[in-house]
C-alpha cells in the first residue's frame, strides 16, 4: 500500500463495552480495496466506487472512514451493503468535528466478512477527449479514433481500477497521483464524410472583385454524422480537440488541420474545419432595398416602415469534381420571404441555411449556380424620431 493510499483509511471499531461505546480505535490491518470503478460519465465530477470486505461482529460496529489529503466531497459519500443487506443495517452517520472523516454505525445480526460498496465524488481527476481522423485520398471517408486523456491530481493512488465513460470501450488501468494516461477507447473505421464549403454572409465579403486579392478563401470542413449509417450512432460523442490527416497515396499522411468539436448527440452532425479553399467563388449583391408601407407621426416623420429587398448571389465551382456549399444568410428583425429559388432551413429567427450542390466545372468554364432571395422586412424602425 502506498503512502497516499494510507490517507484514505477504512477501519472497524467494535463496541467492546457500554462504557467504551464512544471510543474510536483504528485497527492496524486495513482492508484492501477488492475492486474500484472510476466513472467519468459526468464531465464535471468523478464518481469513485470501491468495494471493501469488512469484518463485522454481531451487535453494533463503528466504521471510521477518513480522507486526509484527498479531495472528497463529504456529502457524496455513500455505503451500500452487498452480501447480507437484510441482516446488516446502517443506523446512522456522524462527522467528527474538525476532521476529514465520518463514522458509520452498523448493526449486524451475526459475524460477517461483509462486502460493502463505498461511493463518493472525488475532485481533481479530470479527463480530456481527443480525436484523430485520417481521410482517404478521395476524401470520402475517415478512420476515426477517440482517446481519453486522464489526469490524476486527487492525492490518491489507484493501483488498479475499472475506468468507464458513458460510451466506448471500458478498460482496466491503474493511475497514480500526478500521473497522466492516454487510452484509446473508440475506433470507427470507414466513417463517411462530406466535404463542405461554408459561406457566411455575415463574415465573408460579398464581392471579391472589390478586393486586391479577388479570390477569397472559403472555409472547408469535413462533415461527420453520428448515426448508424456512418458506423456510429450508439451514443453521443463527447466534445474535444480533433486532429485531421489525409492519406497521400504514398503510405504517408498529410496534416490538414485541427479543430474542436462540441458534443454531438445521436443523429446530429459535426463539421471539422480543415482550411480555406479558393476553388469556389461567391459574389453576392443587394439589387433592391426600398421602403414600403410607410407610417408617419403628426410631424410627418417616418416612425415605421417595411422594406422590399432583393439579394442575388452567383456561386462558381472551379473544381473538377462536384462540391457542396453551405450558404448562411441573415435577415434581421421580422421578415417574410416572397420568393426564393433555392430551398433553405430556418436555423433561428434571423438565420437561413442553404445547402447547395454544385456540379463539377466543364471545359467551358466553372459550374455556376445562382441564388435569388426576394423578401420583405416588416415594421422597421428608423433612427429615433422626436414627436
Amino acid at each position: 500500500m502506498t503512502s497516499r493510499s494510507k490517507n484514505l483509511i477504512l477501519a472497524i471499531l467494535v463496541l467492546m463495552t457500554a462504557g467504551a461505546a464512544q471510543a474510536r480505535i483504528k485497527l492496524v490491518a486495513l482492508p484492501e480495496r477488492a475492486a474500484t470503478v472510476i466513472r467519468l460519465d459526468n464531465p464535471n465530477s468523478t464518481l469513485i466506487e470501491e468495494e471493501r470486505v469488512l469484518t463485522l461482529q454481531q451487535g453494533l460496529n463503528k466504521v471510521d472512514f477518513s480522507w486526509k489529503g484527498v479531495s472528497i466531497d463529504a456529502d457524496s459519500i455513500r455505503l451500500t451493503v452487498l452480501d447480507h443487506p437484510e441482516n446488516v443495517t446502517l443506523l446512522n452517520v456522524s462527522y467528527p468535528p474538525n476532521e476529514a472523516a465520518l463514522v458509520w454505525e452498523i448493526a449486524c445480526e451475526s459475524n460477517y466478512a461483509e462486502t460493502v460498496r463505498i461511493s463518493y465524488l472525488l475532485s481533481n481527476i479530470d479527463r480530456l477527449i481527443t480525436y484523430k481522423a485520417i481521410a482517404d485520398k478521395t476524401e470520402t471517408k475517415v478512420d476515426l479514433k477517440s482517446f481519453l486523456i486522464m489526469r490524476n491530481f486527487s492525492g490518491e493512488d489507484f493501483d488498479e481500477a475499472h475506468i468507464l465513460l458513458d460510451y466506448g470501450q471500458a478498460f482496466d488501468q491503474g493511475i497514480a497521483h500526478e500521473e497522466t494516461k492516454q487510452m484509446l477507447f473508440l475506433k470507427a473505421p470507414d466513417v463517411p464524410i462530406t466535404k463542405i464549403w461554408t459561406f457566411d454572409a455575415a463574415k465573408l465579403p460579398w464581392d471579391p472583385e472589390q478586393l486586391e486579392n479577388r479570390n477569397v478563401g472559403i472555409p472547408v470542413s469535413y462533415r461527420i454524422v453520428n448515426d448508424k449509417k456512418s458506423g456510429l450512432g450508439d451514443f453521443a460523442l463527447w466534445g474535444g480537440k480533433a486532429r485531421l490527416f489525409q492519406d497521400d497515396g504514398s503510405e504517408s499522411t498529410i496534416f490538414l488541420g485541427e479543430d474542436v468539436t462540441k458534443q454531438v448527440p445521436v443523429g446530429e452532425k459535426t463539421e471539422l474545419y480543415i482550411g480555406d479553399s479558393r476553388d469556389i467563388v461567391v459574389t453576392q449583391r443587394k439589387m433592391s432595398d426600398r421602403q414600403t408601407n410607410i407610417r408617419r407621426n403628426r410631424a410627418n416623420q417616418i416612425i415605421l416602415h417595411d422594406t422590399d429587398e432583393l439579394i442575388t448571389a452567383k456561386i462558381e465551382n472551379f473544381k473538377d469534381s462536384p462540391a457542396v456549399l453551405t450558404m448562411i444568410q441573415h435577415i434581421p428583425g421580422q421578415w417574410e420571404m416572397k420568393d426564393c429559388n433555392l430551398k433553405y432551413k430556418r436555423k433561428d429567427a434571423s438565420t437561413l441555411e442553404f445547402e447547395i450542390k454544385l456540379p463539377a466545372r466543364t471545359d467551358k468554364g466553372p459550374a455556376v449556380v445562382n441564388l435569388k432571395m426576394h423578401y420583405s422586412r416588416i415594421n422597421v424602425r428608423p433612427g429615433r424620431v422626436m414627436r
